[in-house]
């Protein structure tokens, strides 16, 4: 599936101007660097190892220990005479500029010691991107000539990860401070304040990318966007900060820390590319972790003093397969539109890569190096911003055909809802109607004749009694049927008339209290229902209560009808407490009552009786008469 990587028309131009407007703006601000028309350019010097009167042999300025000594691991000193410049004003005080040292010195002139970079054993501090400046005392220079003493502490070759973390030092110049001052501070921002300002959007930036990947698993390719990000960061941060904080971690283990954050970073940018193109490999998924192994155990084998060759193999490696992951991933989009911006950022980012190269495999550390080093993590903001704003742009759009589809899914509901009044008031309740008739005329013209001539020619008490109380039962559904309501006081005094006659044919003293004259008109169907849980609360105390005494209360309460049936029984055992609705018809009487919208309550207690509660909405059963 291609994605669409067009910027909108306001922003489409500076999108992928942005890189190249940046290397203009940082080129003209280290425009000055080469400007000075009163320094002194110092382009070679002596050295010495232990003591700066030691064995001393000349060298040319910059020295870069990976190249002139590579097994060296310092301390070397640096010994270089000058003349006090002449022309100064009078206010203007001498400086010492250097550009570059790695990785941290101390300065001393004519013996006295007038700077001092950090630390000068392990850890050693990291100005590696920090440029000096160091102002020289008027009081401590001499006419006749001055010593200038600098004792740099850095790493032999094989022990760091990147060939520009290695020993060296910078070509030096000595000028007026007020001139080498401004030259300071734009390298500074150069090397230092941009990266560092770059690191903290791209940690930003990645942590939140990370977190919204990581949440919403179909945007896979955000999360892996995000650890790229904070990868990235993290390198860049080797950059600005003088003091790593690995937390009681030596110099080898932060390079090892370092070399296997770039193996890291490559797993997320090939997985990121992968999967921002809708393609998910099955290789890239096994075979990048396994890759991450490999390169941890490769560099515990080659041990710290063999750690630049493993590196380096590694970086090669790594390298080879981010470029055949960014060409697959423009190739895979080459026939959409999205594929312009994604191939200008990836060969901007290529370019910026083969010059970072160049620098690290030459020692060598131009303009274009520096700018280069900003690129690529100013390529990831970009990328990202972007990303963002597809992300808002697809939520927006998903909460708009959501709200959408709520909004046809509630007309078409009203519509139905309609449809379906419409039809049960034109169609369904007459046929229903028609057929409820017709179903009770069968009954009682039928069923009804033929129980009545039993009850009437049966020679046996126990049949004639059966039919009786079949044709009872029939009526009863006649009367549900036909759909005539039923005023509640003549409903209380046919339920009245009934419990106690059957009570009083059990020997059971029946008791009843209901008011004598309600309104209400009770509908067919609640009739009905209301009739038969009393009839079965009734016999399930003539059959199973043993009770001498059974009271039935009846009355309006809170807009509910109310019938309680209570009785002095022996009460349910407790060995069929947990089995009520499968035994004595309490489930067919709970069940009716559900029917209407009411509830059955059972009470009961070994010893204690039973209460049976029935409790009924009058708006469900009841019709204002």
């Amino acid at each position: 599936m291609a994605r669409d990587m067009t910027l909108p028309p306001p922003f489409r131009i500076p999108a992928w101007l942005l890189p190249c407007l940046l290397v203009l703006l940082l080129a003209g601000a280290t425009a000055g660097v080469h400007a000075q028309t009163q320094t002194l350019d110092i382009l070679s010097a002596t050295t010495a190892i232990g003591e700066p009167s030691s064995t001393q042999t000349v060298v040319s300025l910059p020295d870069e220990w990976a190249r002139t000594r590579p097994g060296f691991a310092g301390p070397l000193w640096y010994r270089v005479h000058f003349e006090p410049l002449t022309g100064l004003d009078r206010d203007d005080l001498m400086a010492l500029f250097i550009e570059h040292v790695c990785s941290n010195l101390e300065v001393y002139l004519n013996g006295h010691l007038v700077h001092s970079g950090g630390r000068m054993t392990e850890p050693i501090t990291n100005n590696c991107n920090h440029p000096q400046l160091v102002s020289l005392p008027s009081a401590l220079l001499v006419t006749g000539g001055n010593t200038l003493d600098i004792r740099v502490a850095g790493y032999a070759q094989g022990e760091v990860g990147s060939r520009q973390r290695a020993g060296a030092l910078s070509n030096l110049k000595i000028g007026p401070q007020s001139e080498l001052a401004a030259v300071h501070a734009r390298m500074t921002a150069l090397q230092v304040w941009a990266p560092q300002a770059v690191s903290a959007t791209l940690l930003l930036m990645g942590g939140f990318m990370f977190v919204l990947g990581f949440i919403n698993r179909r945007e896979s390719h955000l999360a892996y966007f995000g650890v790229l990000s904070v990868g990235w960061a993290l390198i860049d941060a080797r950059l600005w900060l003088s003091s790593l904080p690995f937390w009681g971690l030596g110099h080898a283990a932060a390079e090892f820390l370092i070399c296997v954050l770039v193996g890291i970073i490559t797993w997320a940018a090939v997985q990121f590319l992968l999967r921002y193109a809708r393609v998910r490999l099955r290789l890239a998924d096994v075979g990048l972790p396994v890759q991450c192994a490999l390169l941890a155990l490769s560099l515990s084998l080659a041990g710290p003093s063999h750690l630049y060759l493993a590196c380096s193999i590694w970086y090669v490696v790594l390298a080879l397969e981010v470029v055949a992951a960014a060409i697959w991933h423009v190739h895979h989009l080459w026939q959409t539109r999205s594929v312009w911006l994604m191939a200008t950022l990836l060969s901007a980012a290529s370019v910026a890569g083969l010059i970072e190269f160049a620098a690290q495999w030459t020692g060598a550390r131009p303009l274009a190096a520096h700018v280069a080093q900003l690129v690529v993590p100013i390529i990831f903001v970009l990328v990202g911003l972007r990303l963002v704003q597809q992300h808002g742009r697809a939520l927006h759009n998903a909460e708009q055909g959501k709200a959408q589809l709520e909004q046809r899914v509630r007309e078409a509901t009203a519509e139905i809802e309609r449809n379906f009044r419409q039809l049960a008031e034109l169609r369904v309740e007459q046929v229903t109607e028609r057929e409820r008739k017709r179903i009770a005329a069968d009954l009682h013209d039928d069923l009804g004749a033929k129980l009545l001539t039993i009850v009437h020619t049966s020679d046996s008490e126990r049949i004639s009694t059966l039919a009786r109380e079949a044709l009872e039962e029939m009526r009863l559904s006649v009367r549900g049927l036909t759909g005539k309501p039923v005023r509640l006081a003549d409903a209380l005094g046919d339920w009245r008339a009934e419990v106690v006659s059957r009570l009083g044919q059990a020997g059971i003293d029946g008791e009843w209290d209901a008011p004598e004259d309600l309104p209400q008109t009770l509908s067919a169907r609640a009739y009905v229902q209301t009739t038969r849980i009393l009839r079965e609360a009734t016999s399930n105390v003539i059959k199973h209560s043993g009770a001498t005494n059974c009271s039935v209360t009846a009355g309006i309460t809170d807009g509910d009808f109310l019938l309680v049936v209570q009785d002095n029984g022996d009460g349910i055992a407790s060995e069929i407490d947990g089995r009520l609705d499968r035994g004595h018809g309490l489930a067919s009487m709970k069940n009716r009552a559900k029917q209407l919208q009411g509830q059955c309550l059972v009470e009961s207690g070994p010893g204690y009786g039973t209460v049976i509660r029935l409790t009924v909405p009058l708006d469900r059963a009841m019709q204002a008469s």
